[in-house]
C-alpha cells in the first residue's frame, strides 16, 4: 500500500476557528477519497497561529527556528497541500501570506493544492480567485479547479447534502485524483548531502 501525506495549512487566528474546521473537513474528505484508491494517508495539520512569531523572525533574519523549519519541510515533502485562509479586507490574511513568503522557492512546484477560505459573507468568496489562486499559480503549484468557500450561513443546518458538503467532496475528489496519478513526493533536497563519493574526495579525484 502506497503511503501518502497531505499537509493541511490553516491560518485562522481564533480558537475555535471556522477556518480550522473547514481545513479539517477538507482533509478528512481528501483522506477518505485517496484511501478508497488504496493509499495509506497521513495528515500533517499546520495551524499558522502557532508559528506566527517564528514566521516574523524568519522574515527578519532569514533563518527559520527549528519548529518552523520542520513545518516548512513537512509542507515541501507532502504529496498534496490543503491551504485555508480567512478573508480579511478582500484577500488572504497577513499570516497566511507571510508563511508562504518563507516557504522554500521550489517547494510547491508541481504540487497539487486545494485552496479554501472562510469569511463573514459569501461576497468574500471572490478572494479565492483574485488573490489566493494567483499566489499559488505564481509559486508554480497545480491549483485544483474547485475552490471551497464557507460563509457563516453554510455552517447553519449543515448536513451531508448541503452545498458546502458537495463542494468539499468535489474538491477532495480532485485532490485525490491528482495525487493518485503522481509518484510519491520525495521532499526537499538536503543542501548538505554529499554528491561525490567520500573516497573520491580523499583521493582528490574529479567525479565529472
Amino acid at each position: 500500500m502506497t503511503r501518502r501525506t497531505f499537509a493541511v495549512v490553516s491560518a485562522g487566528l481564533g480558537q475555535p476557528s471556522s477556518t480550522r474546521l473547514l481545513a479539517d473537513q477538507l482533509a478528512a474528505a481528501a483522506r477518505d477519497e485517496l484511501a478508497g484508491r488504496g493509499a495509506d494517508v497521513d495528515l500533517h495539520a499546520v495551524e499558522l497561529r502557532e508559528h506566527a512569531h517564528d514566521v516574523v523572525n524568519h522574515l527578519l533574519t532569514g533563518f527559520p527556528p527549528g519548529a518552523l523549519r520542520r513545518t516548512l519541510d513537512a509542507v515541501a515533502a507532502a504529496d498534496g497541500l490543503i491551504a485555508v485562509t480567512p478573508v480579511f479586507n478582500a484577500s488572504y490574511n497577513g499570516l497566511f501570506k507571510s508563511f508562504f513568503d518563507v516557504v522554500d522557492r521550489d517547494a510547491l512546484a508541481g504540487k497539487p493544492v486545494l485552496i479554501a477560505a472562510t469569511g463573514g459573507t459569501a461576497r468574500h468568496s471572490l478572494a479565492l480567485e483574485h488573490a489566493v489562486r494567483p499566489m499559488f499559480t505564481y509559486l508554480r503549484a497545480v491549483v485544483l479547479p474547485t475552490a471551497v468557500f464557507a460563509a457563516p450561513e453554510d455552517w447553519a443546518g449543515d448536513d451531508g447534502d448541503s452545498a458546502l458538503r458537495v463542494r468539499i467532496r468535489r474538491a477532495a475528489g480532485e485532490l485525490a485524483e491528482q495525487v493518485d496519478h503522481r509518484p510519491p513526493a520525495t521532499g526537499p533536497a538536503d543542501p548538505f548531502a554529499l554528491t561525490t563519493d567520500f573516497a573520491d574526495l580523499l583521493a582528490g579525484r574529479d567525479p565529472s
